[in-house]
């Protein structure tokens, strides 16, 4: 079947779900209320200088300041060859610069930023006064490296500082094609700076491409089978940018016209939705969970029911497999960045441990995102990181639970009906009353009724006051009030 960008578009909020072989491996969202600033360039002023921290608050118009430590600070700047130099030797608080965003504003934090531009193309990253060539790692056919290297310094300019990344999209591009993109680039930066030149602080230079041409540009490969979306307007767009950049899939665009929802297909709301709870379920019968905290992932790999053709060691190498393939592909599916610690079950057999980790790389190879991954540790756990410059699907989806005031928890009936006798005590010792009304969850008084009835008799007996419940549809589980009448 291959791969498929399906393409939803309503009026404030446009999703990209990437299927290869009817799976969902990648969704983008992206909603009119909070759009993406990752590659978006500012004129930025200096807010405040950091010496302890070697970093710098730079205010972007934005409503929180971006943060720019020295190291994303152009080498143009430095004056000590490969020396670190200390940030108040570069920048002053009020001085005006050019910077762009590398990581959008994640939970508390402001962007990251720098001010070593990239502008990417199809097939090209241009670099402002790099002055200097490199090709994508992910090409790695030696000749073909060389061949992309050399077409590219032959089309530089002599006296240029303006250098290039070759994207892996580049692979087996010909000359006009790179030559096209690079007086595209050449353009639009000086349009940037132009636009630079004019702005005051804290206005936008340049913002990066919607949504749906950032996934043609940046996913789409020429050996895609189809984009489908289902927007005509939309639909019009990226065709359009496709026959001018992309022209070798511009034939595998598609407008959708089906009565039936476009992400419906292949169950791809099924999968969002679980895409959004912590367990996901392995065929074996095992079990991944998957939790998500401001510093770091952590992955729990469980066996379940499941029982190996041999013995436990197979059981536990066999689930560890069949993990490691699900665990990719939901990081990727839930855009889960930053430091990721994997907890594999155990395993006695080092050929096992080794098997596993080849077939966690193995899955991860299809990633856009750069993600690396270091040997099992000595408490048995797998370290990795995978890049991360926008937010997750669940930052993206969800907000923390009000319920439960974000510990993500609710308190049982249990707890909740000792929190109530408690009550009921404190306000016999305080005030005079003829009797008392309990409000609270239907759980709740459910349990006060059937396995609490005799602990509420002695209360009552205790206080020498009638105890009257009320169940209160609107109460959340661990909510109550106490009345007295």
């Amino acid at each position: 079947m291959g791969e498929e960008v399906l393409i939803n578009v309503t009026p404030r909020e446009l999703r990209a779900a990437v299927v290869e072989n009817g799976v969902l491996q990648e969704l983008l969202v992206e909603r009119a209320s909070r759009r993406g600033l990752a590659g978006n360039i500012y004129k930025g002023r200096v807010s405040r200088a950091l010496p302890g921290m070697q970093a710098a608050f730079i205010d972007i118009g934005l409503e929180r300041t971006g943060f720019l430590h020295v190291s994303d600070i152009g080498s143009a700047g430095r004056r000590n060859g490969d020396e670190e130099p200390a940030i108040r030797d570069l920048l002053r608080e009020g001085d005006e610069l050019l910077v762009q965003v590398l990581k959008d504003p994640l939970g508390t934090k402001g962007a990251r930023l720098t001010t070593q531009v990239t502008i990417p193309s199809r097939y090209l990253v241009l670099l402002p006064g790099s002055g200097s060539v490199g090709v994508s790692a992910r090409i790695e056919d030696e000749a073909e490296r060389t061949r992309l290297r050399e077409i590219v310094e032959m089309l530089l300019p002599e006296d240029t500082d303006r250098g290039y990344i070759i994207r892996t999209a580049a692979e087996g591009a010909v000359t006009e094609a790179l030559r096209a993109d690079m007086l595209f680039l050449e353009r639009l930066w000086d349009s940037v700076q132009g636009q630079s030149a004019q702005a005051n602080p804290g206005q936008r230079v340049h913002e990066d491409l919607p949504l749906e041409l950032r996934v043609v540009r940046d996913l789409v490969s020429s050996g895609i089978q189809r984009v489908r979306v289902d927007s005509a307007t939309a639909y019009a767009r990226i065709r359009s940018f496709a026959e001018s950049f992309m022209p070798e899939i511009a034939d595998s665009v598609e407008l959708y016209t089906g009565r039936r929802p476009i992400l419906d297909m292949y169950g791809i709301e099924d999968e969002i939705q679980r895409a959004l709870e912590r367990s996901v379920p392995l065929k074996s019968g095992g079990h991944i969970v998957i939790d998500q905290t401001e510093a770091m992932t952590t992955v729990d790999v469980n066996t379940g029911g499941y029982v190996g053709h041999r013995n436990l060691e197979e059981t536990i190498f066999r689930t560890n497999l069949e993990a490691a393939v699900a665990i990719a592909r939901q990081l990727r599916l839930r855009n889960l960045g930053g430091i990721i610690i994997i907890d594999f079950i155990d395993m006695q057999e080092p050929a096992h441990r080794e098997q596993v980790l080849e077939a966690l790389d193995a899955a991860l190879a299809g990633d856009h995102a750069r993600t690396q991954v270091t040997q099992v540790s000595p408490l048995g756990l797998v370290e990795m990181t995978r890049k991360r410059t926008r937010e997750s699907l669940e930052h993206i989806l969800c907000e923390p639970c009000r319920t439960c005031h974000n510990t993500g928890y609710v308190k049982t009936a249990e707890t909740v009906c000792y929190e109530i006798f408690r009550e009921v005590l404190r306000q016999h010792r305080q005030f005079s009353f003829k009797e008392l009304i309990v409000l609270a969850h239907q759980d709740v008084v459910e349990m006060l009724l059937d396995e609490e009835s005799a602990s509420l008799a002695e209360l009552e007996e205790f206080t020498g006051k009638p105890i009257r419940l009320q169940s209160e549809s609107m109460f959340a589980q661990d909510r109550f009030d106490v009345v007295l009448v």
